[in-house]
């Protein structure tokens, strides 16, 4: 019956993702809601202004629907896999997607609609993100699911003690933050979070954690009903309000199981991205105005070497993979 409940989440993501695309997109479009293309980026993505930008309330309204049918379907074949701290972690893991979702949504809303190209202010997006992250952390460690000690290639299992925390903001806020900058062409964040899902589905299965699973396959489905909109030529875009969606839920169920390391393999490409923003600024500053890649994001160098979207989407993705088996891997081995 639990494979039955997964098999619910998954095609109900897919189909309430894909189907909703008809009446999201076009109210969308109505409302004016374009995506203003900023001048940082190649000059010929300008020919994607007016597109409809916070596509990305598709797949979270495909993603959370499936759960509920999904626990639905469970409590009336399978009442014993509900409760006791796995939903609660599930809930916690939905939680975290839709905080950071929130935070995204303001940001777009304000660029949309105030006509603010950079939407909220640093130091509102900062201070939203660590009530987001204080309020997950919080509900674990009151759920008695949140362990200072973390599995380490290579050192096994080390307890960081009360460093575990500082380090748990800096992670979690830069892994939603590294997510948000994934998002910068056509397909590319939703199709590399989509191999991340089914790397967080086979990891549920290896460490036991049913419930959390339900949201991984959820959001699995609803990703890939998404790319029917997404793909390129894009028809709709996921904006901050999606990126931080899929940041949050990436974080939120790394923290859910209790393997926050699994993250340095599973979000690899976006740890990538966001290095690769900060190597080209300090490498600016100490230069004193050089560049050390062509543009970052580095999608967008590979763009200006002459790399299709499409192209970027599959070698990106392919990557996201490669580490996807590595942490799986690495998680056979040591847990």
């Amino acid at each position: 019956m639990a494979r039955y409940a997964l098999i619910v989440a998954a095609a109900c993501g897919f189909i309430i993702s894909a189907v909703s695309g008809l009446f999201i997109i076009p109210f969308l479009r109505k409302l004016h809601f374009g995506q203003t293309i900023k001048e940082i980026g190649p000059t010929w993505h300008n020919k994607k202004q007016g597109t409809p930008t916070m596509g990305g309330l598709c797949f979270i309204l495909g993603s959370v629907l499936a759960v509920c049918f999904a626990l639905l379907s469970l409590m009336h074949s399978s009442p014993e896999l509900l409760g006791g701290a796995g939903s609660q972690n599930l809930y916690l893991s939905i939680f975290s997607a839709f905080g950071f979702g929130l935070i995204g949504f303001l940001d777009d809303f304000i660029k949309v609609v105030k006509k603010r190209n950079l939407g909220l202010r640093p130091w509102q997006k900062i201070a939203g993100q660590l009530l987001v992250t204080t309020l997950l952390l919080g509900g674990l460690a009151l759920n008695g699911t949140l362990s200072t000690s973390i599995t380490l290639p290579f050192f096994g299992m080390v307890d960081f003690g009360i460093f575990f925390y500082p380090l748990s903001y800096i992670l979690i806020i830069g892994i939603v933050n590294a997510v948000n900058l994934t998002d910068g062409i056509d397909g590319l964040c939703s199709c590399v979070t989509f191999v991340s899902m089914l790397g967080f589905l086979t990891l549920s299965s290896l460490l036991g954690h049913f419930n959390i699973s339900l949201f991984v396959a959820a959001l699995a489905g609803a990703l890939a009903g998404f790319l029917i909109w997404n793909f390129y030529p894009a028809k709709t875009f996921m904006g901050d309000t999606g990126s931080m969606f899929l940041g949050g839920a990436v974080a939120g169920l790394a923290y859910g199981m209790g393997r926050p390391e699994i993250l340095f393999f599973f979000g690899a490409v976006y740890i990538w991205e966001a290095a690769t923003v900060v190597i080209q600024v300090t490498y600016f500053k100490l230069t004193h105005g050089k560049r050390l890649f062509k543009m970052t994001p580095i999608h967008h160098s590979f763009e200006m070497r002459g790399w299709s979207e499409v192209k970027i989407d599959a070698g990106f993705s392919l990557l996201a993979a490669m580490f996807v088996a590595l942490g799986l891997v690495f998680a056979y081995l040591c847990y």
